[in-house]
């Protein structure tokens, strides 16, 4: 039996990023929106109508659309990480909304390890399965907080000992809404907490000292965590900069963990709702 014309379909999983260049959904040119018309011509994406080759939905849906016999689709992820940040551990959990699918009878695991097979060391789904319309809220809007490792570079060297006063403790913060998102994002003023949980030199000096740091820190749900690290020259206070004494930057961020809301490791995205509670 085929499914009706106007049938949606929901898959839930995880979402692994392992590359650095790879935004979660489409990132259409901001000036021509990637028309087909307007953006013929278009000198800034060259008539591409991206300004990236793919992204996680684009890599997952070009598989797992051919096999239900559907190219229209919806990406709904648990939040989001930059571009530039990788999602490691166990992945962001993800739900990819089919609409008019032609084929229902589809091998999830053999659809998974496809996905995988195509992308190797750039992007692993796991726990492919079929979900209900209510996992997209669900997910969207459970506030989560998050684990993250940086690469930090300091510009005057310091020792691990600059930061152990701040380890262990829930610091916080408030932050300007950053420069780098302020095109799409209300300025406002906004209270985070944060937790730096490690400081590890990279390539220490005889005397203990690196201008380069490994940090592994909590943040609460929609921190800007490089402007933590930055202090963003004062639109984040107080940040790593008040606390050791010195400016720096954020060189690589990894998203290590999505926490329960209150930072624990609780896996707060495994208890949906019951069954046929988005009928």
């Amino acid at each position: 039996m085929n499914p009706p014309p106007s049938a949606k379909l929901f898959l839930e999983g995880r979402y692994r990023k392992l590359c650095r260049d790879l935004p979660q959904t489409v990132f259409h040119c901001p000036v021509c929106k990637g028309h087909p018309r307007r953006r013929e011509g278009c000198e800034n994406c060259q008539g591409f109508g991206k300004l990236t080759k793919d992204s996680v939905q684009e890599l997952v849906a070009w598989v797992v659309g051919k096999a239900f016999g559907t190219r229209k689709n919806k990406f709904h992820g648990a939040g989001r990480e930059d571009i530039d940040v990788r999602m490691l551990g166990r992945g962001r959990p993800f739900v990819l909304e089919l609409e008019s699918p032609r084929v229902l009878e589809v091998d999830l695991a053999e659809l998974e390890a496809e996905v995988n097979r195509r992308n190797a060391g750039r992007l692993e789904i796991e726990g492919l399965h079929f979900a209900e319309r209510a996992r997209v809220a669900y997910l969207k809007e459970t506030p989560h907080a998050k684990r993250y490792r940086a690469l930090v570079e300091l510009d005057e060297p310091r020792s691990a000992a600059a930061f152990e006063p701040h380890l262990g403790r829930r610091i916080e913060v408030l932050q300007r809404t950053p420069k780098r998102v302020a095109h799409r994002r209300a300025d406002l003023d906004r209270t985070r907490w944060i937790e730096l949980r490690a400081a590890r030199a990279i390539e220490p000096a005889a005397d203990g000292t690196s201008r380069r740091f490994e940090i592994e820190l909590d943040t609460q749900h929609g921190t800007y965590v490089k402007e933590v690290l930055s202090g963003e020259e004062g639109a984040t206070r107080p940040g790593l900069p008040d606390w050791i004494g010195c400016a720096g930057r954020c060189l690589e961020l990894d998203v290590l963990e999505i926490l329960g809301v209150d930072g624990s490791v609780e896996p707060v995205f495994e208890r949906p709702p019951a069954f046929g509670a988005g009928l």
